[in-house]
């Protein structure tokens, strides 16, 4: 009998495979690839196809893709990039990182996502770009937010950082904007063994500046074109990630599967469950419920052994920074 359903167990997504992990991380030890190196080049092609797109570039965390995609994007201090309120801090850090302004837009209660039909009121003259969000795995309305972009001439950032293998009317989630961003933070569904990000995209001209920022602006050693940064991943990270692509198929499969079973089960329960809108797919990142005596229920699993947490009790626009 279980004592206690853990919040999250990351040893037990680790067992059934610790002898590829080992196998890998040995060999990476073994070629001295600390930074970069074979195994990420494998790991951003693995990845770049799953995204279906032609280029993924790796990072060393999910904010430093963010943060390079507005560069790419040539986001000037004081221009406007529209977001979410609702989402982890980084989506915000990335917009304030290139001194711009992020401007929030309420959200559907339904999906937890970026509400197209308030976007287009937000939307200024000093507007440069949408930068939505797919929260808890779940895409957001891809098609209406594309359109209103279009409309008013605007580049589109995924932030993908928690539905990786997500998809919108067949489409997968990181191949719809300009460019998308990725975390492996070892929560995610798709973790790291410490830090990791990426970027997908399908201009080959996007890929390479996204390649020369994450390494100190640079294509020749010792020649810097622009201002970069030391955001390059760790070789034993893409080795480690290089195994897991061959089962994040798989993982999504099931977590798609119980997250669907958790909505049939908890159906007669006063809790407002999740759902996947039509056409979508979720990753299922998080199963989150609401109710109006939410820290109670809180309390009350926590006291039966069932983990649990708030995601997020405070939006961005109310926090102490912004």
């Amino acid at each position: 009998m279980v004592d206690r359903v853990p919040y999250l167990d990351l040893a037990a997504q680790m067992k059934p495979i610790r002898a590829e992990i080992d196998k890998a991380i040995a060999e990476n030890l073994d070629r001295c690839s600390f930074c970069l190196g074979p195994d990420v080049e494998q790991f951003e092609k693995d990845f770049a196809a799953f995204a279906g797109c032609s280029h993924s570039v790796a990072f060393n965390s999910g904010t430093s893709a963010l943060h390079v995609a507005l560069r790419l994007l040539d986001i000037q201090p004081g221009d406007e990039v529209v977001t979410t309120p609702f989402t982890f801090v980084a989506t915000s850090w990335a917009i304030s990182y290139v001194h711009a302004k992020p401007v929030y837009v309420d959200i559907d209660p339904k999906t937890f996502n970026l509400d197209p039909r308030k976007l287009e009121a937000a939307i200024t003259p000093r507007t440069k770009a949408i930068m939505p969000v797919h929260l808890y795995g779940h895409p957001f309305d891809v098609d209406p937010i594309l359109e209103i972009a279009r409309k008013r001439g605007l580049p589109v950032v995924e932030d993908a950082a928690q539905a990786h293998g997500a998809t919108y009317k067949g489409r997968t989630v990181g191949s719809m904007g300009v460019t998308a961003g990725f975390s492996f933070y070892p929560g995610k569904n798709l973790g790291a063994y410490g830090e990791g990000g990426a970027l997908t995209m399908n201009d080959p001209k996007l890929a390479a500046r996204a390649k020369s920022l994450r390494e100190h602006g640079s294509t020749v050693r010792y020649y810097h074109d622009e201002i970069g940064y030391n955001y390059r991943m760790e070789g034993i990270q893409g080795a480690v990630l290089k195994v897991k692509m061959k089962h994040i198929a798989n993982w999504t499969k099931v977590r798609q599967r119980v997250g669907r079973r958790y909505n049939q089960l908890l159906a007669g329960l006063p809790l407002e469950l999740p759902s996947e809108s039509a056409g979508c797919e979720s990753a299922w990142h998080l199963y989150v419920v609401r109710h109006p005596q939410r820290d109670d229920i809180k309390k009350h699993l926590e006291s039966a052994g069932v983990g649990c947490a708030l995601h997020y009790p405070l939006p961005l626009h109310l926090q102490k920074c912004y």
